[in-house]
């Protein structure tokens, strides 16, 4: 079984469109106007946005969470700083030998995402 599809809310599509084109540095694969539609595809998954879905917390990994905070500038609002959670003691859930940082945002649309980076002590 795969993921294949995750929706999370966008009652602005053109707003949603702009922020998620900046936070995931590709530009959306497909929109439909007859339901509005938004998508992205994240390497086969798709990021549906849609203004009947529901809100939900995603996790989006980036490089270096201060600088992508930092490249998105005036459009979030940071729920919680980034900070390191855990470092990576094995490989169970994360790569072994690094630190997971976080953060936590608010998007364009009032949904909280967060975001992980792995990186060397």
């Amino acid at each position: 079984m795969e993921l294949r599809q995750i929706a999370q809310r966008a009652t602005d599509l053109d707003r949603a469109s702009d922020f998620y084109t900046v936070l995931l540095e590709r530009a959306p694969s497909a929109r439909f106007a007859d339901p509005d539609l938004l998508f992205f595809d994240l390497d086969g998954v798709r990021l549906l946005l849609d203004a009947n879905a529901p809100s939900a917390l995603h996790y989006f990994e980036v490089d270096n969470v201060h600088e992508t905070i930092e490249r998105l500038g005036g459009a979030i609002e940071v729920v919680t700083p980034p900070h390191v959670i855990f470092v990576h003691d094995t490989h169970a859930i994360g790569p072994e030998g690094h630190e997971e940082w976080q953060a936590f945002v608010r998007d364009t649309e009032g949904n909280t995402i967060g975001l992980i980076a792995f990186q060397k002590p």
